[in-house]
């Protein structure tokens, strides 16, 4: 039976990667692992590590992406939990068969993972990501 490993990430989308960095850096005294471009998502990515998980703060590139529109419509703040589990196809079954609703029914494959976003109906109104390592 799927089941999760652990929480990957908490994802923060932010208007502006550099000035929102002061805070985690300066403030809390993490440390900025790198900064990523995403295309397939028109964002850019800052992966903060802390301990064995990640705070990633999202900033969208192009004002027609999701990201875009979440900004626009909630502000910034907290987009989603993502969760690592270890086989994500399964893991969608399970879900499926107990009637949760899912954004992805399928896992999407991006380089070196899988991924798939469950509804916030579902989940109380937070966002999650189930994420497979591959």
């Amino acid at each position: 039976m799927a089941e999760i490993k652990k929480i990957n990430h908490v994802a923060i989308v932010v208007k502006d990667i550099d000035q929102a960095l002061r805070f985690w850096q300066e403030e809390l005294g993490l440390e900025l692992h790198h900064i990523e471009d995403v295309p397939s998502q028109k964002s850019k990515v800052a992966f903060i590590p802390v301990g064995e998980s990640e705070i990633e703060l999202v900033q969208p590139t192009s004002d027609d992406s999701g990201m875009a529109a979440y900004l626009e419509k909630r502000g910034e703040g907290m987009h989603h939990l993502c969760v690592e589990v270890d086989d994500i196809d399964g893991m969608l079954e399970r879900l499926k068969e107990k009637g949760v609703r899912l954004i992805n029914e399928t896992a999407l494959e991006l380089p070196g993972r899988k991924m798939a976003f469950v509804h916030p109906k579902s989940t109380n109104g937070v966002l999650v990501e189930l994420y497979q390592l591959i």
